[in-house]
């Protein structure tokens, strides 16, 4: 067992979008191995764990995961954390014969709309007791 693999693997989210907090629960729902951990953009984790660049963005417009000490943002970390999941998500790797920057330019546009499409909260979510252990910060 490598460094790795020992280390959680963690999803920053921005706190307050509604899409993203859906996210958060339909990936807690498909995690049945319980290998993510997740943390608000807006968190002392994410200040603590991620680059100032990242923790910089005023509109909290991406989704960032942290594999080891790997960092991945927008689409690409969209897409390696549904492979982190096994079967059958893992087969969204299919989509990276899509080009980055396409595969970007559609994550930014639902990033974008995403606060008029869904809405947004008045606050960050709050761990209730379910995955109160899955929550970071």
């Amino acid at each position: 067992m490598n460094d790795r693999t020992l280390r959680p693997k963690i999803v920053y989210f921005d706190g307050v979008c509604n899409l993203c907090n859906s996210t958060v629960d339909f990936l807690i729902k498909v995690d049945k191995k319980k290998k993510l951990k997740f943390a608000s953009l807006q968190s002392g984790i994410a200040e603590g764990n991620l680059p100032v660049h990242l923790r910089e963005n005023p509109a909290n417009d991406t989704v960032i995961f942290m594999e080891g000490d790997k960092i991945y943002t927008r689409s690409t970390a969209i897409l390696k954390l549904l492979c982190s999941l096994g079967f059958p998500w893992n087969l969204s790797s299919v989509f990276y014969l899509i080009p980055q920057a396409i595969r970007d330019k559609a994550y930014d546009y639902i990033a974008k709309k995403r606060y008029g499409w869904f809405g947004k909260r008045e606050h960050c979510r709050m761990p209730d007791d379910d995955n109160r252990d899955r929550m970071l910060g």
